[in-house]
Formats: structure tokens, sequence, C-alpha cells
């Protein structure tokens, strides 16, 4: 099992970075993932989220043939809408981490999540939450109320 490694947010490109790894992650090994993370973060501009949310269909196109993304068109479509939706719920929220904070119990938030991003499931939202440094439930608890056997 690939432990990610905790990181304390500073910003919201950095909660935007790491929930886009979950997003590329969905179907695909996290050693692709991993072994092609410098280009991605290169190419997507240090996941800065005003940048990101603005991408237009041929910058998304564009990005979906650069050899140092993960190319795939919709998921890179989906990280746009992310975007937007982080830049919404901070203002909403006054922080994003006041967002993630605001649902009362692990299981709140991962249903908010699911409900208000795009390729986020419940594996990926774990490995979001758990990295961004919130609360979650020990991953063999996780797993037993998730239906998951451990990989």
């Amino acid at each position: 099992m690939h432990v990610p490694e905790k990181i304390e947010p500073g910003s919201l490109a950095d909660y935007l970075e790491i929930m886009s790894k979950s997003v590329f992650q969905s179907g695909i090994s996290w050693r692709v993932v991993e072994s092609k993370w410098p280009g991605v973060l290169e190419a997507m501009r240090g996941f800065d989220p005003q940048a990101i949310a603005t991408l237009a269909d041929p910058e998304l196109d564009d990005l979906a043939q650069d050899s140092r993304m993960i190319r795939h068109r919709r998921k890179l479509s989906a990280i746009s809408a992310n975007a937007q939706k982080m830049l919404d719920l901070e203002a909403e929220h006054g922080t994003f981490q006041g967002y993630l904070r605001s649902h009362g119990s692990f299981e709140a938030t991962l249903q908010s999540i699911r409900k208000e991003f795009k390729y986020m499931g419940d594996s990926g939202t774990y490995h979001f939450l758990y990295t961004v440094g919130e609360e979650v439930p020990p991953y063999e608890e996780w797993c037993a109320t998730h239906e998951r056997r451990r990989r």
C-alpha cells in the first residue's frame, strides 16, 4: 500500500495540487502519477487556482497533448472545474480549510467533497483529506466501513 506524505497546506494551490493528484490517480497507478508529477506540476502552472479555473477549451486541448501531462482530457476539464469550486468555497467559508471543517464529521466531509468536486470518489477523497492533514479514520477502519480490501 502506498502511504502519501502529509503536507501542511499554505495556500489554495496546495489543496488544488493534492486534489488534482487524487483526480489523476483515479484508475491509474500511483507510480505512474508520481513519475509524471514534476512535469504535471510545471504544465499546470504550479496549480494556481485562478489560472487553472480559467483554462479555456483550447488550453485544455493543448494540455491533453502535452507529453509532460497525464493526458486525460476529461480529468483536465474536471480539475479546471474543481479549481473554480475551490475558489467559490473559499470565498463562502473564508478559507478552504474552513469549508473542509464545516461539516462536523469525516463522513459528512467525504459526502460534500464527492458532491461538490468532479472525479473525487471515496478513495480519492480519503487520500486528499489524509494528505492535507485533515482528520480521517484509521485506514483499516475506513476500508472496513467502505467495503474496500487493503491493497
